[in-house]
């Protein structure tokens, strides 16, 4: 299908994802990956915080109001908080998280899981699976729609996340 990845390899499609477990039969399977220049654990602090914003075109999904450029050091996600939050609504919920590892939540009824994984030393693979049930005459469209968003994300988490300040010595 058209948009149905971008910065992943054949291997990073076959991986399991915490979605797979909440939506087992999908009718739309997209994938995205990025590799981000830092360790997972200076990544996650960044990943979490799409429970704040969505970090893609704030201008388009957050009523033009800028996604935070600095770390707001906010609590461990949970399963049952709210997923992420645009146009100053929170909307899904976090359905499952393993600290450093995944975040997955739904949204709209889809599913999403977000994977950091450790590449060569100092790199970390953050890749996203999205699944849904739509309807096969919309889902090119949903794909093409989330290929923009979702690249714009990760592009931004990937930047956010390198640019940071690290501790001494790394």
């Amino acid at each position: 299908m058209i948009g149905s990845r971008w910065g992943v390899s054949d291997s990073e499609t076959t991986l399991r994802y915490p979605c797979d477990a909440f939506l087992p039969a999908p009718t739309l399977e997209v994938w995205r990956g990025v590799t981000v220049q830092v360790e997972p654990e200076a990544l996650w602090p960044w990943l979490t915080q799409v429970r704040v914003a969505p970090y893609s075109y704030d201008w388009i999904d957050n009523l033009g109001r800028r996604s935070p450029r600095r770390l707001l050091h906010l609590p461990e996600p949970r399963v049952g908080d709210p997923y992420t939050t645009a146009g100053r609504r929170e909307m899904g919920r976090i359905v499952a998280v393993e600290r450093g590892r995944h975040l997955t939540g739904t949204i709209l009824g889809a599913y999403m899981s977000y994977l950091l994984v450790p590449g060569d030393p100092g790199t970390t693979r953050l890749l996203l699976k999205v699944v849904a049930d739509v309807n096969s005459l919309l889902a090119p469209a949903l794909s093409v729609g989330d290929l923009v968003m979702a690249r714009r994300q990760l592009l931004n988490l990937k930047a956010l996340a390198e640019e940071a300040p690290r501790p001494a010595g790394r």
